[in-house]
């Protein structure tokens, strides 16, 4: 099986995978979280091949992670500028998850950088909870079960005629 073909297994993990999860990818849309735009900044930042940020950039935007606006800076050429959709903005709480883990287990001589609520200064983390009683939950406390989109046969459900 090829990797592209792991989009095709009815996974919420596996799918954002495919899109999100190599090397590169995930660093561009942490740098857009950080404010980062232009194609020249993402390459001295990140130090990427320009090919594969090309490449890269142009799969956020076709995954609509990210929108391309055009801007222009005095008598020069337009260029692109790379912000952030909603959709791409609902990756926030995956990168402070992640960040979370990583200060946890990968930063020994503390975080590197911290979090903090704008109003209060209060450190921001992600909690996971349930959506009837609020209770904060760990990987015991939850059970999987079959969504509406999983067909009968383990299949992704087909919702292109509903």
């Amino acid at each position: 099986m090829r990797y592209e073909d792991l989009a095709d297994i009815p996974c919420s993990i596996t799918r954002p995978l495919v899109v999100l999860g190599d090397r590169w990818t995930f660093l561009l849309v942490k740098q857009a979280f950080a404010g980062t735009t232009r194609f020249e900044d993402f390459l001295t930042t990140l130090g990427i091949p320009r090919g594969r940020l090309a490449d890269r950039l142009d799969r956020l935007v076709a995954e609509e992670i990210l929108r391309r606006e055009p801007y222009r800076e005095g008598n020069s050429r337009t260029h692109a500028a790379y912000r952030l959709t909603d959709k791409g903005l609902a990756l926030y709480p995956v990168l402070l998850a992640l960040r979370d883990w990583g200060d946890r287990y990968m930063a020994p001589g503390g975080p590197p950088v911290y979090y903090r609520h704008r109003d209060c200064g209060g450190a921001a983390h992600v909690q996971l909870s349930c959506d009837k009683c609020d209770a904060e939950l760990t990987a015991h406390d939850v059970i999987p079960e079959a969504g509406p989109g999983l067909s009968g046969d383990g299949r992704a459900a087909d919702r292109s005629t509903t």
